[in-house]
């Protein structure tokens, strides 16, 4: 499976950049699945349900199923945050895998860059950087997209990838 991130700071547009990127690569015939990181505790499950009890009551894994999807919950209680290697080994095979975060990992991936948030490119210093998605004109010497140009930016992974 080929693997490409898309990293950059908070509200940098790296959900929106993801989102048209799977949209695009699906409609060129590709399997997609993605990674998205969080640094923050989430929940995917809605109090008073089920699955959520059975997590609360101290089951390690949930698998909540239905004739449209399943979902598999692990909760790493006191476990060490698994590594994106050892998600990557959970995912079904595909063409393709969008990780979205991870920005220290060291798979190929592009920045988002929105001139809003006032941040400076991670890129600089960064060789698994391989290309900018900005929505100003900052000085590079990587390939630079506009944050929008989605078919242009699938096109340079399609390449980088040899998809």
């Amino acid at each position: 499976m080929k693997i490409w991130g898309v990293a950059g700071w908070k509200n940098s547009g790296k959900t929106g950049l993801m989102e048209r990127l799977v949209a695009e690569f699906t409609a060129r015939g590709m399997t997609v699945s993605t990674v998205k990181h969080a640094h923050h505790t989430f929940d995917v499950d809605q109090p008073g349900k089920d699955s959520f009890r059975h997590r609360q009551a101290g089951a390690s894994q949930v698998l909540l199923t239905s004739k449209n999807r399943w979902a598999l919950m692990s909760e790493l209680r006191v476990a060490a945050e698994p590594t994106l290697s050892e998600m990557l080994a959970q995912l079904a095979p595909v063409d393709l895998i969008l990780v979205e975060g991870f920005k220290r990992e060291a798979h190929p991936k592009i920045e988002a860059n929105r001139s809003a948030t006032g941040q400076s490119l991670l890129a600089p210093d960064d060789p698994t950087i391989k290309a900018i998605a900005s929505d100003k004109s900052p000085k590079t010497d990587k390939p630079l997209f506009h944050l929008d140009a989605t078919s242009d930016i699938a096109d340079f992974i399609t390449q980088e990838l040899a998809l």
